[in-house]
């Protein structure tokens, strides 16, 4: 790969548009943070034990069943951290798909971090990091860095979807994230990471507790809706990253081979429209055509009915006409 001059290495990303982005030079990308053997030993943590409890849940569900209790804290914690995350971390902070009043910014960092996928600031630099290099050498989860046969496909797919957590050398948050970095209430959020993820996984052994009074509905709680949901939404997340990039239509002309892929949508609240996302990367809605279901866009809706969000980048028919791949007849 050719060097690129210091000012270029430097050049700070912000929010992602990519209006003529055939014409962006590809860059090498500093790395200066490395990921503590903490960190490391806390990944697999947090990837094994929920994924764990998935294979559990099997036994539990036939030895005890699921009360109605777990069904709703599971589903609340489930939409709140998942949409923290599609409409917080992703649609907003990364891509400024819509402005937000502080006390909505600071509750959909915070609903972000509940997801436990990493501080805001850190998400934010490898997601940006993923649009500028989108399936080319620097994107940090492409399935097709190995290469186009099925092997290396495979090899790819294991990378994108989880493997890539692991690398030692993390995306610069200076570089890709310095907006995050000097918000003062984003910055902080992400420090306290440790904390939201302890309110994350005992916040809902404590509502099953005291809605059961007992510690059985304590325990249940804390299998469904901390384990058994973070593991669901992990994976989710990581789909967009493995299956979105491999499986699936390309209904708009892209750079890459982002894909749509309607199986997801419900699950990842809109994201698996992710070939309309990479096509247009700052639209506030991502599932534009009849009947895709995006309820991050519904949500985004509804704050800006409140008055809480404002300057909506909503999807505009001109602007996705000319990105509509040409159907041979």
């Amino acid at each position: 790969m050719t060097a690129r001059p210091a000012d270029v290495l430097d050049t700070p990303v912000t929010t992602i548009d990519y209006d003529g982005d055939d014409s962006r030079p590809l860059q090498d990308i500093p790395t200066t943070e490395f990921q503590a053997r903490w960190e490391q030993v806390a990944l697999w943590i947090f990837i094994v034990v929920p994924l764990a409890a998935v294979v559990a849940s099997g036994f539990v569900l036939w030895g005890h069943g699921l009360s109605w209790h777990d069904v709703v804290i599971s589903t609340v914690f489930y939409a709140v951290s998942g949409h923290g995350i599609t409409v917080g971390f992703h649609r907003y902070l990364t891509h400024g798909s819509f402005k937000a009043r502080r006390p909505l910014r600071i509750a959909l960092t915070v609903a972000g971090s509940l997801a436990i996928e990493g501080p805001a600031t850190r998400w934010v630099a490898d997601h940006r990091r993923h649009h500028a290099y989108s399936d080319r050498d620097g994107d940090p989860h492409s399935p097709w860095r190995y290469g186009n046969d099925v092997r290396s496909l495979c090899k790819g797919l294991v990378h994108a979807h989880i493997g890539w957590l692991f690398d030692v050398e993390q995306t610069d948050q200076k570089r890709f994230a310095p907006d995050l970095l000097a918000d003062k209430d984003v910055a902080r959020i992400s420090r306290l990471f440790p904390l939201w993820v302890a309110v994350s996984l005992l916040l809902p052994a404590i509502i099953g507790g005291l809605w059961s009074m007992s510690w059985q509905g304590a325990l249940s709680a804390f299998f469904w809706a901390s384990l058994v949901r973070v593991c669901v939404l992990h994976h989710t997340t990581w789909s967009i990253n493995s299956i979105c990039h491999s499986l699936g239509n390309r209904p708009f002309v892209t750079r890459d081979r982002s894909t749509n892929f309607w199986p997801l949508a419900f699950l990842s609240m809109g994201e698996s429209w992710h070939n309309l996302h990479h096509a247009d990367p700052t639209a506030a809605r991502h599932g534009v055509d009849r009947f895709q279901f995006d309820s991050s866009a519904e949500l985004i809706r509804g704050f800006e009915k409140l008055g809480w969000a404002y300057d909506v980048r909503w999807p505009k028919r001109e602007r996705l006409d000319a990105r509509r791949a040409v159907r041979a007849s």
